[in-house]
């Protein structure tokens, strides 16, 4: 290794550039649907040894930091176009509209990420050393863009490199204590820890401690899931996951409205299977209702008719809320809980909308450009102020996270108002048979770890299902699948930390990888001298 390790530092210009590109494209093989784990091992010893090159006595001061950049950059473009390049199918559903735009979303968005990960390996320059430390640096520094990619502008933390090591619920059960941020700063030291390897010094005390830190990671895991289960018996609730599977281009088409609604119904109204439970909550995927409900008092009557006594539905809808006379109404995605009299007992209204898909940022001067939102209304959707928990008649909660709401932990309080169980409604249709859905589901699924609640995920097209509080799929349907799905799940939450003491945690790893990356290189800085 020490051979190809001199090979590598020894680059420059393209091949150095290109070889990072790559580097970062095999990382993507570790996301969902693939899950190649071994990926990012490879992935980041390349990355490593590229930035030794770059930080050498040949490169000094500014030239190294900025050589250090766009290896970051160079390494992040590749993963991201690798793992994000199914965003162009949505504008392909109405390519005469929207077909322009698809180098920004395939390379344009990439190459804006990529500043966070250029942003990482600049940072670790500043504490890069011989040794060990260098891989502490890496990892904080990536620790630290990780966080910032989460915040900064609304926040995309979407693949953040945490999830490339939770690939299973026996590997997802960190989570719980560290959080995605925390995660993703220790995988990337595991990760890059072959790296010392091809240089041998302080190749034993970097091994060791990211072997501690792996069976730190399997052992919580099997501790959690099969050491200390969660007590039996408690309350059920049934739910029927309908998953229609409507394709994009018909619902945008906007020709068959009563069909699209009849099939939910029909869904909704298929016999349960011998010796299963007759459900108790009915849950339609994002935006189902192709019409505003409170517009359409016979839909609610037909929802009424087809629900049995006693039948709760929770579905997906977009809700307006009339202005005044010579102004717009506002128009929310949002979930809606209808009783079967086709009663709305409640609802609750999107937060965190999906940049150019929900509205455009920066309006005023995009607009100017020709950008607008792919969903048409007029003036996009608005965000809503907080979000409502939903009630059952019998006191159980539903805390819902409508489409990609899902990704972000901090959408999730420590106190979910009185609710027992996360609901995410979804329509991962516009992306068709890609990576995206899958991806998308793995990064829901954490959640229910992070919290310890239980997650009921309806999708359109897939990938719905019924989800415990370890990760562990009770049932579910599969991409494309049509169907409905009955899934009996406790409302036991099993909660050990919160969101704070996971927030305090993440911090608490930066700060100690900075520390291991600090005393690394005034070692290396007084060996110089």
């Amino acid at each position: 290794m020490q051979a190809l390790a001199a090979r590598i530092l020894l680059l420059w210009g393209v091949r150095r550039a290109g070889l990072a590109v790559l580097a970062g494209a095999i990382g993507a093989l570790a996301l969902p649907p693939f899950g190649i784990f071994a990926a990012m091992f490879v992935s980041f010893t390349l990355l490593v040894w590229l930035l030794d090159g770059a930080t050498g006595n040949a490169e000094t001061g500014r030239a190294g930091l900025s050589s250090s950049f766009w290896i970051g950059w160079w390494f992040g473009f590749g993963y991201f176009v690798c793992g994000l390049w199914w965003l162009g199918n949505a504008l392909l559903l109405e390519a005469e509209e929207f077909a322009w735009a698809l180098p920004l979303a395939v390379l344009g968005l990439p190459a804006v990420l990529a500043l966070f990960y250029g942003f990482a390996t600049a940072l670790s320059r500043l504490l890069w050393s011989d040794g060990m430390g260098r891989v502490a640096a890496l990892a904080a520094g990536f620790g630290f863009a990780e966080w910032l990619r989460s915040i900064v502008a609304t926040g995309f933390p979407w693949n953040a490199i945490g999830y490339a090591a939770m690939p299973i619920p026996l590997m997802m059960q960190s989570s719980h204590v560290l959080g995605i941020l925390a995660i993703s700063a220790l995988a990337v030291f595991v990760f890059a820890s072959p790296a010392l390897l091809g240089t041998r010094k302080g190749a034993l005390p970097g091994l060791l401690l990211s072997g501690l830190l792996l069976s730190a990671h399997f052992g919580y895991g099997a501790w959690r899931l099969y050491l200390d289960p969660p007590p039996e018996g408690g309350k059920t609730v049934t739910f029927r996951l309908v998953q229609p599977s409507i394709d994009q281009s018909q619902k945008l088409e906007n020709t068959d409205r009563i069909g699209i609604f009849e099939k939910h119904l029909a869904l909704t109204a298929a016999p349960t299977e011998e010796g299963r439970p007759r459900p108790d909550v009915i849950v339609w995927p994002e935006t189902s209702v192709p019409f505003i409900l409170t517009e359409n008092p016979d839909a609610l009557v037909r929802i009424g008719d087809v629900l049995q006594d006693g039948q709760i539905l929770l579905t997906g809808a977009v809700r307006a809320e009339e202005r005044g006379a010579g102004q717009p109404p506002l128009y929310y995605n949002s979930v809606y809980m209808i009783d079967d009299k086709g009663q709305i007992l409640g609802a609750s209204d999107k937060v965190h909308l999906t940049p150019f898909g929900e509205y455009v940022p920066f309006e005023t001067l995009l607009r100017r450009f020709g950008i607008e939102e792919l969903i048409s209304l007029p003036g996009g959707f608005t965000a809503a102020a907080s979000r409502t928990a939903l009630k059952l008649p019998s006191g159980i909660g539903f805390y819902p996270l409508i489409c990609y709401e899902a990704i972000f932990p901090a959408e999730i309080p420590t106190d979910l108002g009185g609710a027992n169980l996360l609901l995410n409604v979804t329509n991962d249709a516009w992306f068709g048979a890609t990576p995206g859905p899958y991806q998308h589901f793995l990064q829901a699924r954490l959640r229910a770890v992070e919290t310890g609640v239980p997650l009921i995920r309806a999708a359109n097209n897939g990938i719905s299902a019924a989800i415990n509080p370890f990760g562990q799929i009770i049932d579910g349907l599969s991409l494309n699948t049509v169907g409905a799905l009955d899934a009996t799940v406790g409302v036991e939450t099993v909660p050990i930390w919160n969101g704070f003491n996971r927030d305090l945690n993440f911090w608490l790893v930066l700060g100690t990888l900075t520390f291991l990356a600090a005393v690394s290189s005034l070692g290396f800085i007084r060996r110089k001298n």
